[in-house]
């Protein structure tokens, strides 16, 4: 069966110069490993500002000129070049951004669901399309003529949502769909991003938010400093003896429901020579201090950890 979605070995850096003409390589994504099937739901979770929209942007082809990117997508098994990025950007593959100030504070939002048409034709084709992806998100034909500043939180992210919709893509990404919503609002996007795996859609969904990342995703992949180090089923981080890295154990530990046990230690700013965690590890060997693991498939889950790497070569 073909994946969806492959990325392999993704790496992104920035070029950039300090002080003068002193040229520094900025790396933000680090050999960055994911997959996702039709009607799957996978979460990438991580701490804002991590880096997790540059996998969003880099799919879609939207890094600035000044980014270097190593590494292989797959759509359909098929290589994703710049130039099938921009083909399929906004049909087979479509956003659903993080804020609402993507939609364009002068224009109707059903002007722009509908966005440019080649002729009356296609734009009634679209008209009709869009007044079905309202009703299914309970947006009433008086919210056509409404701009943005009209809509509450909730509506304009219904609005968001049924805009990537329009073309009837295979891949939808979801970056940050609910910073700053009530928890009503919350749970009604989670039941709208659930809904569209119902639909047949591969969904990446790119979130700060534990809870939100449980209650949506089929798995859950891990993002720290750069690198995704564990990848598993979001019914299994519902147990920490189901999940093994130190650092994801840590992360469930910390919600309130567990106790809120809190580990000291950051995220490493800059680049490391070794695993990224190896300063807060408690499993650590002496070889995570100069040495990265790879992302290695242990018993169906994948993992970065030279112990799990270790035990693998044992058996």
């Amino acid at each position: 069966m073909t994946k969806l979605l492959e990325v392999n070995n993704l790496s992104i850096s920035f070029t950039q110069y300090v002080q003068g003409l002193n040229r520094h390589d900025s790396k933000v994504i680090s050999d960055l490993t994911i997959d996702i099937d039709e009607s799957e739901i996978v979460a990438v979770l991580g701490s804002s500002g991590s880096g997790k929209s540059l996998l969003a942007h880099s799919i879609l082809g939207i890094l600035p000129y000044n980014s270097n990117v190593t590494g292989e997508i797959k759509y359909k098994g098929e290589v994703l070049n710049q130039g099938l990025k921009e083909k399929l950007r906004g049909k087979e593959i479509c956003l659903i951004p993080q804020s609402v100030n993507f939609l364009d504070p002068l224009m109707k939002v059903s002007e722009q669901a509908i966005g440019e048409c080649k002729d009356d034709k296609e734009h009634d084709e679209k008209k009709i399309r869009q007044r079905e992806i309202f009703n299914r998100y309970g947006l009433d034909e008086s919210v056509d003529d409404l701009y943005p500043f009209e809509l509450s939180g909730g509506m304009a992210r219904k609005v968001l949502l049924s805009t990537a919709l329009i073309g009837n893509p295979s891949l939808l990404i979801a970056d940050e769909p609910t910073p700053g919503l009530d928890k009503k609002s919350v749970e009604e996007t989670i039941e709208d991003i659930k809904n569209l795996k119902e639909h047949n859609k591969g969904i990446l969904l790119i979130t700060h938010e534990i809870d939100v990342a449980l209650k949506t995703a089929d798995r859950i992949a891990i993002f720290y400093s750069g690198y995704v180090i564990e990848i598993n089923t979001a019914e299994n981080f519902k147990n920490t003896d189901n999940i093994l890295h130190p650092y994801s154990k840590a992360l469930i530990d910390s919600l309130p429901r567990n106790g809120f046990k809190l580990t000291e230690g950051v995220q490493p700013l800059d680049e490391v020579s070794g695993c990224p965690y190896y300063e807060n590890c408690p499993i650590r060997l002496d070889k995570c201090e100069n040495n990265i693991p790879k992302l290695i498939n242990h018993d169906g889950i994948m993992i970065r950890c030279f112990k799990y790497e270790e035990a693998n070569d044992e058996s």
